[in-house]
């Protein structure tokens, strides 16, 4: 079974995410635990830990078809010691806060080289902050979003993501999360038909569909490995429905949520209904 969901806001308190994911028909949701755009942030309060515990279960969605999303800030890969530092702090209060919600993963971009160390130096650097922040942390898995590899960001070949897995020494607690815009732009030709059935074949070759415990589902205003991050809605992109449907009817994406960053929330509930309906 399908499980698919949006990015949702959570404007006003985290317990309005489930609220706002129920609205638009989601059977999963997205969201962030604090302002995305900032370093630091007042703690969770009981009272919203509580609300929403409960608005969860009264909706119906399990820790596993939930994908909260770390701040864009942190980069666990920062090749200066002080700004490294403050990633890392920045993302052990984000795995905290999904402990204190009873969420079972966090997703995150991988991180950066700024162009001053060479990538292996930086996937290094990104899997030993994984490593810290899984010691003084319990339950939470760390689940590394691929990336369209835009200016120096790592993460945007499935053997950047191997890499990093190979060196966490929790394996038990780091999985992936795979964007379907990235992957495309990134490299992946998970279009045709042939690129699809090739490009998932070495996804479990590289990295295993053991790991898979989350996907982003977005179609791309750019082209085939133009290596830049633009979303844009179902089947209105350079990538086409047929993905989708080929995605919505093959068992290995069941269980996990299936989440929208699409450009326009505002047909949010439309994208999944037409999501649901293509299952055959």
């Amino acid at each position: 079974m399908k499980f698919i969901g949006a990015h949702v806001s959570a404007a006003g308190g985290v317990e309005n995410a489930p609220v706002n994911a129920h609205g638009i028909g989601a059977k999963a949701f997205a969201f962030f635990t604090k302002n995305q755009r900032q370093w630091v942030a007042s703690p969770l309060t009981q009272q919203s830990i509580t609300e929403f515990k409960k608005r969860c279960e009264k909706y119906g969605f399990e820790p596993k078809h939930i994908l909260p999303h770390d701040s864009y800030l942190i980069n666990l890969g920062h090749p200066e010691s002080a700004a490294l530092e403050k990633s890392r702090a920045a993302f052990l209060d984000e795995i905290q806060r999904c402990e204190q919600l009873g969420l079972d993963r966090l997703n995150f971009h991988p991180g950066s080289s700024l162009r001053k160390i060479d990538d292996e130096e930086c996937l290094s650097i990104i899997a030993e902050s994984i490593n810290i922040t899984l010691r003084k942390t319990k339950g939470v898995k760390a689940v590394i979003e691929n990336t369209s590899g835009q200016g120096s960001n790592m993460g945007y070949t499935f053997e950047h993501l191997a890499y990093i897995i190979d060196r966490v020494e929790d394996k038990e607690r780091i999985g992936v999360c795979i964007d379907t815009c990235h992957a495309y732009t990134a490299g992946y030709d998970i279009k045709s038909a042939e690129g699809y059935d090739k490009t998932w074949a070495h996804f479990d070759k590289v990295v295993g569909f053991s790991k898979l415990m989350g996907m982003h589902l977005n179609d791309s205003k750019k082209e085939l490995g133009s290596r830049v991050d633009r979303h844009h809605s179902i089947g209105q992109g350079l990538i086409g429905i047929d993905l989708f449907k080929r995605i919505m009817n093959d068992s290995r994406f069941n269980d996990i949520p299936l989440i929208l960053e699409t450009i326009d929330p505002s047909i949010w509930a439309q994208e999944i209904r037409m999501l649901y309906g293509m299952v055959e």
